[in-house]
């Protein structure tokens, strides 16, 4: 991963919130949220929240009693992710580094992470750092993307980028948010962070949206891909965005598309 790929700000936060969030973000939130809340958490800890999709899922499935602390590396999607959030005394807002958490030893019983292990630095430092502050018997639960091969629209508009820009094409996808797809690496790495009882379960859902052009917009100018295509060419983001549109319609119709989104979700035990 490039230091680039952490970097979510501009626009890129509402325009990931408006086009993703549905996209393919929404199916694997509810589910999530929905294998936290049969956990009965007490003190739960979000990281990597982004927008808030999944924080807008749990918040409801939580008892009144609940502490619930949100946390994000970017300041901006953590303020957008805040603004969409209803009242809820039980959630505190917090700027964190997975890599190291601001928070004492056992403070938590649940630990939760959407499509966030993706983009640290050093997974195994993260892995221990939510170890850390889990307490005995405590979970991790999060998920992340399967290859890219097996999230049709993301695929897509890879390939498409790699015509316009066949010398240099933006590889985002492909290198972060679809590069640790590897099960038993996966695994090995939370064993090796102290973690017992680790199940990995690979769930498809199904990507909808009402034309070509929405997944093209939201790949293209709702992730950081965005800034890959600004610094090959600082003109050519709506041509490209144009392009990939064109691509989905050609392989899927121009009306409505729909194609399969694959990820892993996975459940750990301190």
């Amino acid at each position: 991963m490039l230091e680039a790929d952490k970097v979510f700000s501009g626009s890129i936060p509402e325009n990931y919130d408006r086009y993703m969030v549905p996209l393919i973000f929404e199916p694997f939130a509810t589910d999530l949220a929905r294998r936290a809340g049969a956990l009965s958490p007490s003190a739960v800890l979000e990281v990597a929240a982004g927008t808030g999709v999944v924080t807008r899922a749990l918040a409801p499935k939580l008892p009144p009693g609940a502490s619930y602390v949100v946390t994000d590396l970017n300041q901006p999607m953590l303020d957008y992710a805040a603004s969409r959030q209803a009242p809820d005394g039980r959630i505190q807002w917090r700027q964190a580094d997975a890599l190291a958490l601001p928070f004492e030893n056992a403070a938590f019983d649940l630990v939760c992470c959407q499509f966030g292990a993706m983009f640290f630095p050093n997974r195994l430092s993260a892995y221990r750092e939510a170890k850390r502050v889990l307490e005995p018997g405590g979970h991790f639960l999060f998920n992340v993307w399967d290859r890219i091969e097996e999230n049709v629209f993301a695929d897509d508009v890879t390939n498409a980028l790699a015509r316009i820009f066949p010398d240099d094409p933006p590889r985002f996808l492909a290198r972060t948010p679809h590069g640790y797809h590897d099960k038993a690496l996966i695994r090995s790495e939370l064993e090796d962070a102290g973690f017992s009882q680790v199940v990995i379960e690979t769930r498809a859902e199904q990507s909808r949206a009402s034309s070509p052009r929405v997944p093209a917009v939201a790949y293209c100018q709702g992730t950081v891909l965005r800034t890959e295509i600004e610094a090959r060419d600082p003109g050519k983001l709506d041509a490209a965005t144009d392009y990939a549109a064109s691509a989905i319609a050609d392989r899927h119709g121009s009306g409505e598309v729909a194609a399969k989104i694959q990820a892993h979700i996975v459940m750990a035990v301190v």
